[in-house]
């Protein structure tokens, strides 16, 4: 890292706010010389920092923190109200869903448009054409209308034109939270290959793990304004403390009461009302240290009798991995027989040993059928809560572990010399 690839002095964007909206015709025919007030609001509030060439700088902060105005200022999308910015290179957007693309076009006619405007000259789109619709796999719908292509689509598209103009600077917003699991690894790997050809990129993501795993410094924001600038590792720990801290963590523990029912799955015998998460002094908690225990408890009703249920649950990634998952048959624990109308309460409880992340909770209650459980009720991502903790390493636990190093020989050594085994 050399030279700042991108400076930002003292930026500043505000917009106006109406007092008052018309929503009718016969509003605006009772009032037609009523002047609506404005207010001003400071999307992003005297910003400044500066990313070295070949740095990873990743922003986060809630929804509304003015991460994505920021960035959209960065790109030229917005102009800005006070300071300056400064981008050195040649720059590529991955911002808004759809942006730069015609719907009533096919995918060739919109890969072209894109990259022309992204810098290539049209024989160079023409030649990079097959690299884009390979990568983002979608050969097979080439010649299919972008109308008609799922969100996910849209973003394999994008995502893969914009790698393929060679651009020194990247701006990447959290859309490729749309994608699956399968293409956000692939994206990582792209990122990687950046990394090392030293390009510069901004990433703006909920996603800490990516932060902390692609990112050489990070920037928290809150209402428009920086709080915390530094090492990835120190921005995640204040991001986790402003989201889930004090009673906002108490408020969303009490989760799950009146979920969709599109989340459930099961024949109705039992259901499960509701679901929060304590710690193990039994306060409710959305933020679970690594190395403390997670309390998870739900209530449910039976609407028919049922002799020894299975009771448990599963807690999945925000790639829907499953890292963890718990019942009474696996822990031999009997739970009892119980008749319609019986409201219960189960426990289930673990050691945390998870990565820093967002984790959702699938609870569930069934019986044993002749190859599987049969469900009575089960409740898909039913409520979440947020693991925390230092060093992480990127591997989806952290678990206890020893290191023992000795000597067995010298470099001289036959064995180690021709890698023989005795």
């Amino acid at each position: 890292m050399s030279s700042p690839a991108i400076v930002v002095d003292g930026v500043r964007k505000a917009f106006r706010r109406p007092h008052h909206q018309t929503h009718t015709l016969k509003e605006r025919a009772l009032h037609p010389l009523r002047r609506i007030g404005h207010d001003e609001f400071l999307a992003v509030d005297d910003v400044s920092f500066s990313v070295e060439e070949g740095e990873f700088f990743g922003i986060v902060g809630r929804n509304g923190s003015g991460k994505s105005t920021l960035l959209k200022m960065l790109a030229g999308i917005y102009g800005h109200d006070a300071g300056d910015i400064w981008l050195r290179g040649r720059l590529s957007t991955f911002i808004e869903l759809g942006v730069g693309f015609n719907p009533d076009l096919g995918a060739r006619d919109n890969v072209m448009l894109n990259a022309i405007m992204l810098g290539l000259t049209p024989s160079m789109a023409r030649s990079r054409y097959d690299a884009v619709i390979d990568f983002a796999e979608l050969r097979e719908f080439e010649e299919v209308k972008l109308k008609n292509y799922s969100s996910g689509m849209h973003v394999r598209l994008a995502f893969s034109v914009m790698i393929q103009v060679d651009a020194d600077v990247l701006l990447i917003d959290e859309v490729l939270a749309v994608g699956d699991a399968a293409f956000q690894q692939k994206c990582f790997d792209q990122f990687n290959r950046l990394r090392d050809e030293g390009r510069t990129m901004i990433l703006v993501t909920h996603d800490m793990g990516a932060v902390k795993r692609f990112c050489d410094r990070a920037m928290l924001m809150e209402r428009g304004r920086t709080i915390e600038l530094g090492e990835p590792e120190r921005v995640g720990a204040h991001y986790l403390d402003v989201n889930f801290s004090g009673d906002r963590a108490a408020s969303v523990a009490q989760i799950g009461a009146g979920a969709d029912d599109l989340s459930r799955q099961g024949d109705g015998r039992a259901r499960i009302e509701r679901m929060w998460v304590e710690d193990d002094q039994g306060e409710p908690r959305m933020l679970i240290q690594r190395g403390d225990t997670v309390v998870v408890r739900f209530e449910i009703s039976f609407a028919e009798d049922m002799a020894e249920p299975s009771v448990g649950l599963v807690v999945e990634d925000d790639h829907h991995r499953p890292v963890f998952a718990g019942n009474s048959i696996w822990v031999a624990r009997p739970v009892g027989n119980f008749k319609a109308g019986d409201l219960v309460e189960a426990t289930v409880s673990f050691e945390n040993v998870l990565a820093s992340g967002r984790y959702t909770v699938t609870p569930y209650v069934a019986s044993r059928g002749s190859a599987d459980l049969e469900f009575a009720d089960r409740r898909k991502d039913f409520g979440s809560f947020v693991s925390a903790g230092p060093n992480d390493t990127g591997a989806i636990t952290v678990l206890d572990h020893d290191v023992v190093v000795r000597t067995v020989g010298t470099d001289s050594s036959p064995n180690l010399r021709t890698g023989a085994t005795s």
